[in-house]
């Protein structure tokens, strides 16, 4: 479907004016008693366009119209099992089993909906998981439909989008690509484009589709920041110059990055400071060009939305949204802003990008700097990138690089005590980490098989010198991220 992201401050006139057929309140981190906490127009309830709550949005819709939303000291968070109201689930949930899988994460709870509506679901912690009056139009679920992790939750959005609402699929992977480069040509005209390429698939989508928008306007620049994963330098220079043919500029600055990262701990501080050392490297590429006013990254909309808005909350700032300097001498185009990682990778199969560029797991901007919790050293980077290549081997070699999101080490900047020819040991810990998602806005640790664990600690021990101790994540996201900064 196609969809607008809007401000909860938009008045019902505003929205009126788009002619939505459908209105989804999101989920949010805030309480809905809670000083500025978001609201909306009490008159777009009143619009006559169906409207789906989800979480936040649930909570909001029954204070809304009436109901009521306490703290009651049962929070949920994760995989909770949803019961259907005993005289069914209504319009939305009425092809849904007695008993379900959904995925949870609030601490407030709704405890009494409004006059006229029916709770059609709830948990064994909260008596009211989903509300709806059909009479109205209004549809409100305390669980997470748009997470892969809630089994039937794509089912309940074609419910809610087809069947309820009569909305049709016509925003398709071509009609993105079309909507892209046209953005793409009306912002640069003329114009020369710096494009940040990593080798990852966000990058390598933005150059596919800023390329195939304004041609030999186009130079690609690959920053070597020292904070790659071994071998990974060679890698791109091989696939993107050699194989595809890009005007490529390939910029070693190692050493600038490993200056601007020293006596910093801090995660955040580390995000602006690789962030704005980008920028300045793009700039002098820039500068060198002679005629450049733009740099195309491959920014996500899960980077914007974990970057923080005016009106949610910084989970971490990428480098590319949060971590920017203030002051840039290049106007940014960003032609994924509105994409999740799944829809990229679509993009970039629909584009004829080469499978392993378009299924690449996810690699940070920031680099290894966001994998090596504490300072960053030239010590800490080879260990890290010795302990990484090992995991990224045994995982491949087991035949889960689809299967898995993510998989890859930790380093936590302390040491333990340990045991290795009967002599004590005082060592780093590698910590893997590996997760299954959609697109990255939950994920949920992969159950790796024991042996393959049992691989990784041997191997990590033995064959990366300065580590005497293995762990591996189980947390999921959330509450936790998938990255440790």
């Amino acid at each position: 479907m196609y969809s607008e992201i809007v401000s909860h401050r938009s008045t019902a006139a505003e929205l009126a004016a788009r002619r939505p057929k459908a209105i989804i309140l999101s989920g949010g981190p805030k309480s809905v008693y809670a000083e500025g906490a978001p609201t909306i127009d009490p008159a777009v309830y009143e619009l006559g366009v169906p409207i789906l709550g989800i979480c936040y949005g649930a909570q909001l819709l029954a204070t809304g119209l009436g109901g009521e939303v306490a703290r009651t000291g049962s929070g949920e968070y994760g995989r909770t099992a949803l019961h259907r109201a005993p005289g069914g689930g209504g319009r939305l949930l009425d092809e849904w089993p007695a008993t379900g899988e959904v995925w949870m994460s609030h601490a407030d709870s709704i405890v009494a909906v409004p006059t006229g509506f029916a709770v059609t679901a709830s948990t064994d912690e909260v008596a009211v998981a989903a509300f709806e009056s059909a009479e109205r139009g209004c549809y409100g679920v305390q669980f997470h439909p748009e997470v892969v992790h809630t089994p039937l939750g794509q089912d309940l959005l074609k419910r809610f989008l087809h069947d309820i609402c009569e909305c049709r699929p016509t925003w398709t992977h071509v009609s993105v690509i079309e909507s892209a480069v046209a953005q793409v040509r009306a912002t640069v005209g003329d114009g020369r484009v710096v494009c940040a390429l990593s080798g990852g698939v966000d990058s390598a989508v933005t150059a596919a589709l800023v390329h195939k928008a304004v041609g030999d306007q186009l130079t690609c620049v690959f920053v070597d920041t020292g904070l790659l994963r071994a071998g990974e330098a060679d890698q791109v220079e091989a696939t993107f110059r050699r194989q595809f043919g890009l005007d490529l500029v390939h910029v070693k600055a190692a050493d600038r990055f490993l200056a601007a990262l020293a006596g910093v701990e801090d995660p955040e501080a580390k995000r602006r400071a690789i962030g704005e050392l980008f920028v300045r490297v793009f700039e002098e590429v820039a500068a060198d060009l002679g005629d450049a006013g733009f740099l195309a990254q491959g920014t996500l909309y899960p980077d914007v939305v974990e970057s923080g808005t005016a009106h949610a909350a910084t989970i971490k700032s990428h480098h590319n949204v949060g971590g920017l300097p203030e002051a840039m001498n290049l106007a940014l185009v960003e032609p994924l802003r509105l994409l999740f990682k799944d829809e990229v990778r679509a993009v970039g199969e629909e584009l004829g990008l080469p499978e392993e560029i378009v299924w690449r797991q996810p690699f940070p901007g920031p680099g290894l700097a966001v994998r090596i919790v504490g300072e960053v050293t030239a010590e800490r980077v080879r260990i890290l990138q010795a302990a990484d290549a090992v995991v990224v081997e045994e995982i491949r070699r087991a035949g889960l690089a689809r299967e898995l999101w993510q998989a890859f080490a930790v380093l936590p900047a302390v040491r333990s005590v340990g045991v290795m020819g009967d002599e004590r040991t005082y060592a780093y810990p590698i910590v893997v980490r590996a997760v299954t998602s959609e697109d990255a806005m939950t994920a949920d640790w992969a159950r790796l098989p024991y042996e393959l664990l049992e691989r990784l600690s041997a191997r990590l021990i033995n064959e990366v010198a300065g580590v005497n101790r293995v762990a591996y994540d189980i947390t999921s996201k959330p509450p936790g991220t998938i990255e440790w900064e």
